[in-house]
């Protein structure tokens, strides 16, 4: 009976990590639509449109580094036969604390920097700016291994022309879990 005990034990003991490891993915990789409403140089606001990816290596099941990358583009058309093309950029890295559920709400502050262009009568002004985004979001787990983003939110700034840019950023798209 003791041996068979031990056997027992020695059997959970090499089946707890293999849970743990299924519970908990390594890595996650997001891709999905992308909304933002950011400032322009006059200080006007606009609606850009674009995507949003991310891929994020999780330390714990509620610790992950994240490393997420964004573009936006937006052309209005000013008067007939001319556009304004604005396009702007974000590499941001940083903590994500997330709570491992089956509905799994998470938060995030991420640091890196930011890219602007903006073209109008011919011209192009291009400039690259420390970038923030403080948020989080909300992913619902459809299977092991896929999630639906359902929302990520961000309060999204970058430092454009010696200026703080206040903008806010909203995607949603697909979680890939390995």
């Amino acid at each position: 009976m003791r041996k068979l005990l031990c056997l027992f034990g020695l059997v959970l003991l090499l089946v707890l990590p293999a849970a743990a490891q299924e519970s908990s993915p390594k890595v996650e990789v997001f891709t999905g639509f992308s909304y933002a409403r950011v400032e322009t140089a006059d200080p006007s606001r606009q609606n850009l449109h674009g995507w949003n990816a991310a891929v994020q290596g999780n330390l714990a099941p509620w610790l992950g580094l994240v490393a997420d990358v964004s573009a936006h583009y937006s052309t209005r058309t000013i008067a007939p036969g001319i556009d304004h093309n604005i396009n702007t950029y974000q590499a941001l890295f940083g903590p994500r604390i997330a709570l491992p559920a089956r509905i799994r709400p998470f938060a995030h502050a991420l640091f890196g920097f930011a890219r602007g262009n903006a073209a109008l009568f011919g011209s192009t002004s291009t400039e690259s700016a420390f970038g923030m985004a403080l948020g989080g979001g909300v992913d619902a787990e459809l299977s092991q291994h896929v999630s639906v983003r359902l929302i990520q939110a961000d309060y999204l700034m970058n430092r454009f022309l010696d200026r703080n840019r206040n903008n806010f950023r909203l995607s949603a798209g697909l979680v890939f879990r390995f």
